[in-house]
């Protein structure tokens, strides 16, 4: 799908929320904290909205996902598991649903009269993506090495062993190819309506010869999903919420250093000398390059705190294409 023309007044912007700006690991995990957390969050894009900016939501599922999967594995001599597509669909529909409520209401106090909707997202994957062949994505909890074993006995699961800090299920992270429900979140774009979509980075689905779709046990990078989105809903600005206000060089050397902004070739050669790790940075600056090689938009990585400074060339990392 080519990406609308951006007119004077539509300055679309991305917001990719990491998983655990929603669900950050200070708390135990109740409905009723998440929902405070999301409504702390959601004041800050309050602003965005009276600069004129019109926001798509997506974001991170890392934390609650895992959590529905440790209650399966605690259950499954009872309850059969369900697949982990499914598993991503559930924490999907239920973040979303808490953003939903608690955006709306944070607008509603403010006297604004933005509406909100989340969109239970598909995104296609191939079949024959290499990493279905090497599972390598960590998700949910770490377990003892007995444990592990186990519930890989039980559940067949595959398990290894992270940084010396124990065992946790692995799972294949594929390429996002198509977002299947691209015309649902234009729609809601074109009627004014904030869409919250992508969660987790999608569910990950398959295509068959017939042209059906079914789901797959994997877990999509919610960034390389939210720099396809960005792109193609021709959003002008793509913000990438993480822990730190701005990207490092040589983070936790001596010679460490903020970088304000970069260009797109700078930012690769950066990712080629192992400046940005894959399980850190790497993953954010791979999004960047894949939205600026589709779209001649201006990339944010920043804090949430400096959200709104970020996006208006206060604060934050910029990455634009090269000149």
């Amino acid at each position: 799908m080519n990406a609308p023309a951006a007119g004077p007044g539509s300055r679309r912007v991305i917001i990719a929320l990491g998983g655990n700006a929603a669900y950050p690991p200070t708390i135990k995990g109740t409905a009723e904290e998440q929902l405070d957390v999301m409504a702390a969050l959601c004041e800050h894009f309050v602003r965005m909205i009276d600069a004129g900016y019109r926001l798509i939501l997506t974001h991170g599922n890392g934390p609650v996902v895992g959590n529905i999967l440790f209650r399966m594995a605690r259950t499954a001599r009872e309850l059969p598991p369900m697949p982990m597509d499914v598993c991503v669909a559930h924490s999907q529909g239920g973040m979303g649903y808490m953003l939903e409520q608690s955006f709306t209401n944070v607008l509603r106090k403010r006297g604004r009269q933005a509406r909100v909707a989340a969109v239970l997202t598909e995104v296609e994957v191939d079949a024959d993506d290499p990493a279905f062949n090497n599972p390598t994505k960590p998700v949910g909890k770490f377990f003892s090495a007995t444990e592990a074993a186990e519930m890989q006995a039980e559940t067949g699961w595959v398990f290894r062993e992270d940084s010396g800090r124990g065992w946790r299920r692995v799972v294949p992270s594929p390429q996002p190819r198509q977002i299947l429900d691209l015309h649902a979140i234009e729609a809601l774009l074109a009627a004014d309506i904030i869409p919250i979509a992508a969660g987790g980075g999608g569910i990950p689905v398959i295509r068959d010869a017939d042209g059906c779709h079914h789901g797959v046990p994997a877990v999509i990078d919610k960034d390389l999903t939210s720099a396809m989105l960005a792109a193609q809903t021709g959003a002008q600005a793509f913000i990438m919420i993480t822990g730190v206000e701005q990207v490092m060089l040589d983070f936790g050397k001596p010679g460490a250093r903020a970088v304000a902004r970069m260009s797109a070739s700078e930012a690769r050669r950066h990712l080629a000398d192992g400046q940005f790790p894959p399980g850190s940075m790497g993953p954010k600056i791979e999004a960047a390059l894949n939205y600026l090689d589709a779209f001649d938009g201006t990339v944010v990585i920043t804090s949430l705190e400096r959200a709104f400074d970020a996006l208006e060339g206060r604060a934050g990392t910029r990455i634009v294409r090269d000149a």
